[in-house]
């Protein structure tokens, strides 16, 4: 949770991730982003986030929390569709969740908002999901009560004249609103900066194949400079941030905006640094998605074995390690962050738990990737779209061995049951144990000495040039 005081002390980040604590106060951090935007008295910074998810309805509240008191200065809102009920079991659970919170009892009880909650306790009343982000609630996180939040239902008025707009919406999702919000920015004169939080890719296969991501998606739909659209992305657990565990991020784009926002959103507990590299480093944060689901289903089938989650996790990270060198000329930067948010989305991240789910039946394919209590399952969409993309024949690369051309995803044999799968559904999930067990399979040490000592990079991927 970020703090409300003007007198926090937070910390400034410089570029090569060093850090110089220093007392600016909260209020004067709005200031200075204030003035860079170019608002005059009078004139509230307007802030909206789209998509309430549990990292986009997070990140609303730590900026309600942290300056949302500055009425004057700066307006934060959220935008979530209306109209989604809330099951009569999610109301029961919410309930208990109130009644365990003593400051979230009575916040409820001033609001003259608690007898809500005991009507669709009892059944005779339903509720909806954007009156539960009103009083704090985000229904994919239930159990992690947040600060009350403005909500607006209608998204032509949530954006339409906001400075900062942050995409909390899963890439599935990105194109399809950005393109409606592009109607409401017809007529601006200045457009706006945007925050993406999202993690997925999608794979483009024409003219040439490459990858794109969630910026790429926004851009394109709405005609916002790439210089105003960044990526925040970091090894984070949503709930756990709001309840003040230390975590950092990273915000990547232009160095107009990303040092100023890093600096902005910097709290004692949430390190933000910053780093020009933007693409990059959000097809990382697609990447371990993809291994994400296999973790946790090779976690359910062999009841939490240790040495077969480590045999996985070698696997695994030898596929996204070589993977890197075919996106990146210098793959050797990523590896920190990309092991830092694949481990904690192994530990505790929704597509470790859906592959567990899958594993144990307690989940079909046929219920699709939109899973209640949880969002958006974004890795199962990554895997169609690294699966598509490394198979393609144009990014042929030579056999080390054999010294005969293959498709990238030959090397990948993880990645290509995943996609059998999940994608196909020719197997179960259990295949993914038989994946591991081939007796064919390369030493995953093989793979790192391949990536490492072959000219796989293809800067076309990712939208570059050669």
């Amino acid at each position: 949770m970020m703090i409300g005081t003007s007198d926090a002390v937070t910390h400034n980040a410089y570029s090569n991730g060093l850090i110089q604590h220093s007392n600016d106060s909260v209020e004067e951090k709005l200031d200075e982003l204030r003035h860079l935007m170019g608002k005059t008295e009078g004139d509230p910074l307007r802030m909206v986030g789209v998509g309430a998810g549990a990292w986009g309805s997070v990140f609303a509240a730590m900026l309600q929390d942290s300056y949302g008191h500055f009425r004057e200065k700066v307006q934060i809102r959220i935008w979530r569709r209306p109209g989604r009920s809330v099951d009569r079991a999610t109301a029961e659970h919410l309930f208990e969740v109130i009644n365990s919170r003593e400051d979230v009892l009575r916040r409820l009880i001033r609001r003259c908002a608690y007898l809500k909650y005991v009507e669709a306790r009892l059944g005779d009343r339903t509720l909806y999901a954007d009156e539960l982000l009103k009083d704090g609630f985000c229904i994919n996180m239930i159990d992690t009560p947040l600060c009350p939040l403005k909500v607006v239902t209608n998204l032509q008025e949530a954006v339409w004249d906001a400075d900062i707009v942050v995409n909390g919406l899963p890439s599935t999702e990105t194109r399809v609103v950005f393109e409606e919000i592009s109607r409401y920015w017809k007529e601006r004169v200045t457009m706006p900066v945007i925050i993406s939080l999202s993690k997925g890719v999608e794979a483009e296969l024409e003219p040439e194949p490459r990858i794109i991501t969630p910026t790429q998606i926004i851009n394109r739909a709405t005609g916002v400079p790439n210089e105003n659209i960044l990526y925040l992305g970091g090894p984070n657990i949503a709930s756990e941030i709001y309840n003040n565990e230390y975590a950092n991020a990273r915000i990547c784009g232009s160095e107009k905006w990303r040092k100023p926002l890093a600096k902005f959103l910097r709290q004692p507990h949430f390190i933000v640094w910053d780093n020009g590299d933007l693409v990059t480093h959000e097809v990382m944060g697609g990447l371990k998605n993809v291994y994400a689901i296999g973790a946790g289903m090779v976690a359910a089938l062999t009841n939490e074995s240790a040495t077969s989650k480590s045999v996985y996790f070698a696997h695994c990270t030898s596929e996204m390690i070589f993977i890197t060198h075919l996106l990146a000329e210098e793959p050797e930067r990523l590896a920190g962050p990309l092991l830092a948010d694949t481990y904690v989305t192994l530990l505790k991240g929704r597509n470790a738990w859906y592959g567990q789910k899958l594993a144990k039946g307690e989940l079909t394919l046929e219920m699709g990737d939109s899973i209640k209590g949880k969002g958006m399952i974004q890795g199962v969409s990554a895997v169609k779209a690294f699966f598509e993309l490394l198979s393609h024949p144009s990014l042929s690369i030579l056999h080390p061995e054999e010294n005969e051309p293959i498709a990238p995803v030959e090397l990948c044999p993880i990645l290509k049951m995943l996609y059998r799968i999940l994608i196909l559904r020719e197997f179960p999930p259990q295949a993914i144990l038989q994946a591991l067990r081939d007796e064919t399979m390369n030493d995953p040490r093989d793979r790192i000495a391949i990536a490492q000592t072959h000219a796989f990079y293809r800067p076309s991927l990712l939208g570059q040039k050669f």
